[in-house]
């Protein structure tokens, strides 16, 4: 069906095939926001990270505190990280998608963790077909867990992603700038 006030259709061709990874303009997408991190950090949320937003075991270790690592290190998590997402919007989506539309799914359940991403109304409108209202669900996870409060807070910098992985599942465009 075609959007009359911006023109968006969910209509697929049927010569066209169901995306399985995610495009090297999706990478740009997590790539802008993540940031490349050669040394283990603590994010915003509290969780060590390293390389494109890589959290928990690194290279054998339980964390990545302490860490250095490689380009060739960043690039092998990022492309594990990656194929790890690609198949969670795989097993949970249930209606056909552009690629634009899979990258910027991808970039979401990243950086929400699976189990959000299975269980979030965003998914279940865009299982009911509703593509508009799924893409309006991107702009509700813009919160962090304050590691010393532990309450929920608006980040600006989850802002500007989920505005960014908002445009870019209704357009294809990627543009980082909000």
């Amino acid at each position: 069906m075609k959007c009359p006030k911006c023109g968006y259709t969910d209509e697929v061709p049927v010569e066209q095939k169901q995306p399985i990874n995610i495009s090297e303009n999706g990478l740009s997408l997590v790539k802008s926001f993540e940031g490349k991190h050669y040394e283990g950090y603590l994010c915003p949320a509290g969780k060590w990270t390293i390389g494109y937003g890589h959290t928990g075991e690194t290279l054998g270790q339980p964390s990545p505190k302490g860490m250095r690592i490689s380009d060739a290190d960043i690039d092998n998590l990022l492309k594990k990280d990656m194929t790890s997402f690609e198949k969670t919007v795989l097993r949970s989506v249930t209606v056909p998608l552009k690629q634009h539309q899979f990258d910027a799914l991808v970039s979401l359940a990243f950086n929400i963790g699976a189990g959000n991403f299975a269980t979030s109304t965003l998914l279940k409108k865009l299982n009911a077909k509703d593509y508009g209202g799924a893409a309006e669900q991107f702009l509700v996870w813009n919160k962090i867990t304050n590691p010393q409060t532990k309450k929920k807070e608006v980040s600006n910098g989850l802002v500007r992603r989920r505005q960014a992985e908002r445009h870019m599942f209704l357009t294809g465009e990627l543009k980082v700038q909000f």
